[in-house]
């Protein structure tokens, strides 16, 4: 089975009145959400299931994603994935992951990074270097498990098979 751990792309900070949750992306995001979405869909990492957090900007990083997503994928808005964000996902992923083969998590940091760090048990040792510097905004962790179903999952049973950021991919027009 395979995670694909995207956390949302840049954020506007541009209104004091905003609530948290109600922030969406910058101009940078967008164009780095498009970019990502485009690197999943050359590379087949699709997606047929994802979990996102109710954030307005996991939900403008997600739709920008699904322009370039192919095939259908079921999709679960998840509270938790935002008010749990300073958490590990593992027990969301758990909980709701079921048996999708391939299972998108679009969320926050520090959760995350948390998350794909606590499941990384074997990786390419640049790209654990890569993935413990920094996990920037629209960054994406591919880590790869030998289990039939979510609820099996557990620290250190993944592989880190990359780790991608947005401005390591070269620019294309939108």
């Amino acid at each position: 089975m395979r995670l694909l751990l995207l956390r949302h792309a840049k954020s506007d900070w541009g209104d004091d009145d905003l609530e948290d949750i109600d922030r969406p992306l910058n101009s940078r995001g967008k164009a780095a959400a498009m970019k990502m979405g485009r690197y999943l869909q050359q590379n087949g990492l699709l997606p047929n299931q994802i979990m996102c957090s109710t954030s307005q900007r996991t939900r403008e990083t997600l739709s920008r994603v699904l322009q370039f997503l192919p095939q259908e994928a079921q999709i679960h808005l998840i509270s938790d994935l935002y008010r749990q964000s300073e958490d590990d996902y593992t027990p969301l992923i758990r909980k709701y992951g079921g048996r999708a083969q391939n299972l998108m998590v679009i969320g926050h940091n520090p959760a995350t990074e948390d998350t794909a760090l606590s499941l990384t048990g074997t990786a390419a040792p640049e790209a654990l270097a890569d993935l413990e510097e920094k996990y920037p905004t629209a960054a994406l962790s591919v880590l790869d498990f030998d289990i039939a179903d979510w609820s099996e999952l557990g620290p250190k049973t993944g592989h880190l098979e990359r780790f991608v950021k947005p401005r390591d991919l070269k620019d294309e027009p939108d």
